[in-house]
């Protein structure tokens, strides 16, 4: 089992989720593609596409190593990779929130 891999795929997966909410909700939201690069807003569409991008290469990953959901150490991982990136980003863009006002 590639622990690294289900980790990403949790991290991708869960990182997916506010761009496809914001785009789909015509919000501009920050993107690796806005200036300054993650504090700066990119339009709805860039952040449905990118969000598309991360669901993509996160169903991607989880395609090459399939997880049993259960007490095991594949889930853990996944779990993990989504714990670590939502964790990093909800402290990021509370900042990045706080800045603006």
């Amino acid at each position: 089992m590639d622990y690294l891999s289900l980790f990403m795929a949790g991290a991708l997966l869960c990182n997916a989720i506010p761009h496809l909410a914001s785009g789909l909700c015509g919000r501009p939201f920050p993107t690796p593609f806005a200036r300054p690069r993650g504090v700066g807003l990119s339009p709805p569409l860039v952040n449905f596409l990118w969000g598309a991008f991360n669901v993509f290469i996160g169903i991607g990953l989880l395609l090459n190593h399939p997880v049993a959901l259960g007490a095991n150490g594949e889930t853990l991982a996944l779990a993990a990779g989504a714990l670590v990136i939502g964790t990093y980003l909800s402290l990021h863009f509370a900042r990045v929130q706080r800045e603006r006002i």
